[in-house]
Parts: C-alpha cells; structure tokens; sequence
C-alpha cells in the first residue's frame, strides 16, 4: 500500500528533528537524518509498529490522541499541527474531506462589500483552486497586467505554472512556485478532480513543476509573504502578500499591499494616476 500524505509528512518531519532537540544523545551512525521510528514512538508512547504502519499508510485511522502525541513529540507548529490533523482526517475518511465537493464559487453579498470598499488596495476573493471570484479595480490593475486577466476564468496557479510569461514576471519564480503549490496542496486534496483540471490546463512543463512539487510531500501553506514582481507598467514591486480563510467557505481573500515606499509610489501611480493616496506598510 503507498505511502498517505499523512504517513509522508509523519516521516518528513521526524527525519527533520535531530536527538538532540528531544533530548536524546545522537548516539552511533545513523542511516537518515533525524529521529528514528523507534525514539519517536517511544516519546510518543505509541509502539514502533503503530508508527511503521502510519507512515507506510496501512493504518489510516489514527486517533486525536496518537496525533497529538506525535505533534507534540515532534515540536510541530501551530499550523503545522493544524496540517497534520486535517492529514489524519483525510486517511481515514475520504467522505469527511471538504475538498472532494465542488469548490465554493459564490461569494457572499457581505464579502463582495467588503472587496468593493477596500479600494484602492490590491484585493480579490479566490476559490480553493485559485479561480478570481471577485476582485477590486486596483487588483485587475496590477495583476491584469501580469497576464492574469488573458485567461477566462482568472487563475492565479495557471498564471504562475501554466504562462510562459511567469518566470520574466516573478523574478524570485521558484520561490513564488514553492509558495504556490504549498497553498495549492493544503487547499486541494490529491484526489480532488479540481487538481487534475488545473494540472490538464497549465500544459505538460506547468504540470510536471507542480506535480514535482506536490509529490516532495504535504507542507504548510505559507499565508504570508513578500512577493516580487516585474508590472510592464511601472517595473518592479515588493508586495506583502497575505492570504487569509473567508468563515465558512473554502475561499480566501488575497491582500497585496505595497512593502516599501518605491512600490507605494509605483502603485499610486499605476492604481490611482498618483494622488498620493498609498502608502507603505511598517517595517
């Protein structure tokens, strides 16, 4: 039986804490780096075997407490935490996975309000796929001119896989890819038929970057990020980009505000013909 996502991040993150982070001595030669199954099972209180079966993916039907032993064996994160239960839920049942429905596609009238009067900042609501549902002026504005708005409809995975004009664009485009398919993996289950449209519609060379990508095993999106980008317009920007879960969907809303005063003024110029209005966020 292959390997769940679930065994494979279990392995992933055993292998990436040390002895000594636990308190064990590093002891002899060891074949992998980090832990061995033994000493996780061990501090964990679950037997060697138990864990074998996790992470091969013949046990599919962990506990909240096996999980949570392991979590706090392996010094996991919040988010990382919060990964690794939605990956326990997902094995041992596929019906309970929110990601095999359709994507949630209508926006809500109190969301699209809220998208309409963030104006001038650089926002849109996008489904679990990456799909634009709704979008201010000034996001259609900078990403529009990335390429995003040449595809029916909107897509910000297609742009970043399946457009030739990607890389030229993002000049950081392995990392803005890495950051891309960490989101894509979260939000979109392996199994989700959504995943394969995407995969069909970016092209082979697209396909085989994500696929790459997601196969090196599930990680936690990063939600926040400066991102780079060449706009043909006025030339390079540095955007803190920030994703955040719109309450009781699977849709998010997509933030990008100016991470220094060059971009401030780059995107007043481009947003709002340079009144002024922008203004960098803190450092």
């Amino acid at each position: 039986m292959a390997p769940t996502e679930l065994g494979t991040f279990l392995r992933q993150r055993r292998e990436a804490v040390s002895p000594e982070e636990v308190g064990l001595p590093r002891g002899g030669r060891r074949r992998t780096p980090g832990l061995r199954r033994a000493e996780l099972a061990t501090l964990a209180g679950v037997s060697v075997d138990y864990l074998t079966r996790l992470e091969q993916g013949r046990d599919r039907n962990p506990s909240a407490q096996v999980l949570t032993a392991l979590a706090d064996t392996l010094r996991l994160t919040d988010e990382e935490r919060m990964l690794l239960m939605q990956l326990g839920t997902i094995a041992s049942s596929r019906e309970m996975c929110p990601s095999l429905r359709p994507p949630d596609r209508e926006v809500r009238p109190s969301v699209r309000l809220m998208v309409g009067r963030m104006e001038p900042t650089v926002a849109a609501v996008v489904d679990r796929a990456g799909d634009v549902l709704v979008a201010t002026d000034a996001f259609d504005r900078v990403w529009g001119g990335l390429g995003l708005l040449d595809h029916e409809p909107p897509n910000l995975v297609r742009l970043v896989f399946g457009d030739p004009r990607a890389q030229s664009r993002f000049p950081a485009w392995e990392a803005v890819a890495d950051a891309v398919a960490a989101e894509l993996a979260v939000d979109l289950r392996s199994e989700d038929p959504e995943l394969q449209k995407l995969l069909d519609d970016v092209g082979p060379e697209g396909a085989d970057a994500l696929v790459t990508r997601q196969r090196s095993g599930p990680t936690v999106a990063r939600r926040a990020w400066v991102l780079r980008v060449v706009h043909p317009e006025v030339g390079e920007l540095r955007l803190a980009h920030e994703t955040m879960v719109v309450a009781d969907t699977d849709q998010r809303l997509v933030v990008d505000l100016p991470q220094d005063e060059a971009t401030a003024r780059a995107l007043d110029h481009l947003v709002l013909g340079g009144s002024g209005g922008l203004r960098a966020v803190p450092g």
